[in-house]
């Protein structure tokens, strides 16, 4: 069996009981929240890319050793655009929109304007992510929507330009013990200057009040783009208790030609380039000072989407990452490549960058150390960090693992030193089919898999009061290929990686991005 990436998936707004296999922990009680593209023709039109379908939200609620489940498409100015018109009148990232050719002058100046000067869709399919004490369906531009977690509901539109001029903002924020929120984005030749900005969004401080979150943020810090017109692209960033670890990778927005794309008949990503040339800058912004250190570090070119954590010990800090070689994985996932033969890429004209996880030590003083020596002095890494004669330091990774994405770990131990990554089994396919246990220390793995199942994001969550990292369950949403059998929520105990229990949904299940485990206490 395959899946059809280009299929149109039908939303399940009511409740729906699942049949349980298995038994549930009495102490999980809780709702996942996930999203995903959902929706790829509209009428006479249809995306180019799969990450450009119209989002499809969808919940898991456990509740007394049972599962409910709903899905609902997010239904924002996007989706009503293009329900409205019966066609695909809003531009995405992978595929630009046009007016109907029945359309007089006057609308194709307006759209032409539109896209001269983009205003970006708010089409949040990527992620759900917290302000305050609101839940926000998010994408990578400067729009995100509020939505009701219970119902799936599409509630207000919030624009992060009301707030900073913040032209693109990462879908994966941090959160930390006291309920605040960390995140960046770009700013684009605003006054003359391009750079990346770090903000934190305080926790709410009365239930009651209504405003968005993001009116109290507060500026960390900014970086300036090593270049005005092309900022680098980023999906995710690091954070420990002491610093935010931020890498400006030579995989590049062209500002002037996406200015021009509409007019050019290419689409926005068509002006995202590789320059495998160029270095990749590692930023390490001290959290105390709000300062980039002083001490600038760089490595090979590389394309990262996912951070997996970073933690800081005997004077290094230490992150892990998910690196491609290039920046194929994009091309990937363009529906015509993934319509053949189920994704796999064995045959394409275009090699695929396999994804590794990577580990990399900063160390954070170089005192007494030569030109040419390794400064790195962890004893469980091969990572080396390397003195130059102008004080850079050239940063090599260790190699953890390959063929794996989507990491996720136990969030207790964000920004501390952690001993287990969870990851889908990734190859040379867009489908995943394995879900993974990394130990870092021991580089020993335990599997998941099924026949004719294709698992998502493994989310981690931690038994209550527990003292063991592991000590927990793994949620993934399954899509089952096999005729006549449902897909299920499945949860694995975290330790052993057995499985303890499926919840099999009488609905049909999509393919998703990423999502948010909410307590039932939340």
């Amino acid at each position: 069996m395959e899946y059809d990436y280009g299929k149109n998936k039908e939303e399940s707004p009511e409740p729906a009981e699942a049949d349980i296999a298995g038994t549930l922990p009495d102490w999980l009680q809780g709702t996942l929240v996930r999203t995903g593209p959902g929706i790829f023709s509209v009428g006479e039109t249809s995306y180019n890319h799969w990450f450009d379908g119209m989002a499809l939200m969808h919940s898991f609620t456990i509740k007394d050793g049972g599962v409910s489940y709903k899905s609902r498409y997010l239904q924002g100015d996007t989706y009503k655009a293009n329900m409205e018109a019966k066609r695909i009148v809003v531009s995405e990232m992978g595929t630009m929109a046009y007016p109907d050719p029945r359309k007089n002058i006057f609308s194709k100046v307006i759209t032409f304007l539109n896209h001269a000067v983009p205003d970006f869709t708010d089409n949040c399919g990527n992620n759900i992510i917290r302000y305050g004490n609101d839940f926000y369906a998010t994408s990578e531009t400067n729009y995100i929507r509020k939505i009701d977690p219970v119902t799936l509901e599409t509630l207000g539109k919030v624009d992060y330009l009301k707030y900073l001029p913040l032209n693109l903002v990462t879908s994966h924020p941090h959160y930390d013990k006291e309920g605040n929120t960390y995140n960046m984005g770009t700013s684009i030749a605003d006054k003359a200057k391009s750079k990346y900005i770090i903000f934190k969004v305080p926790a709410a401080t009365k239930e009651e009040d209504a405003a968005p979150a993001l009116k109290n943020l507060e500026v960390i810090c900014s970086i300036p783009c090593r270049s005005l017109l092309t900022p680098s692209y980023y999906h995710s960033f690091a954070m420990t208790d002491n610093y935010f670890i931020f890498i400006e990778q030579p995989f590049k927005l062209d500002i002037l030609k996406m200015a021009t794309a509409y007019m050019r008949g290419v689409n926005w990503a068509s002006c995202m380039k590789f320059h495998p040339e160029e270095n990749t800058l590692i930023h390490l912004i001290d959290r105390r000072t709000k300062k980039e250190v002083v001490t600038k570090y760089y490595t090979d070119s590389m394309v990262v989407y996912h951070h997996v954590n970073a933690f800081e010990e005997d004077d290094h800090v230490v992150f892990d990452v998910i690196a491609y070689d290039d920046d194929s994985l994009y091309d990937m996932f363009y529906l015509d490549k993934l319509n053949k033969k189920n994704g796999n890429l064995g045959s394409s004209n275009k090699a695929y960058s396999s994804p590794k996880c990577k580990r990399f030590a900063l160390p954070l003083t170089d005192k007494g150390s030569e030109v040419g020596a390794d400064l790195v002095k962890l004893k469980y890494t091969t990572a080396s960090a390397v003195k130059e004669k102008d004080g850079k330091v050239l940063c090599q990774p260790e190699v953890l693992c390959g063929d794996v994405e989507v990491p996720r770990i136990n969030y207790d131990y964000n920004g501390k030193k952690h001993r287990f990554v969870y990851m889908t089994k990734v190859g040379m396919s867009a489908v995943a089919t394995k879900i993974i246990k990394l130990d870092v220390e021991t580089k020993k793995k335990q599997e998941w898999t099924a026949e004719n199942c294709w698992p998502s994001e493994a989310v981690f969550i931690s038994r209550p009061n527990a003292v063991e990292e592991d000590d927990g369950v793994i949620l993934t949403s399954v899509i089952n290929a096999t005729p006549g059998e449902l897909g299920f929520l499945l949860v694995l105990d975290a330790k052993t990686f057995k499985e303890i229990a499926r919840a099999r949904v009488k609905a049909e299940l999509h393919m998703d991005m990423h999502g948010h485990f909410i307590p039932q206490s939340s």
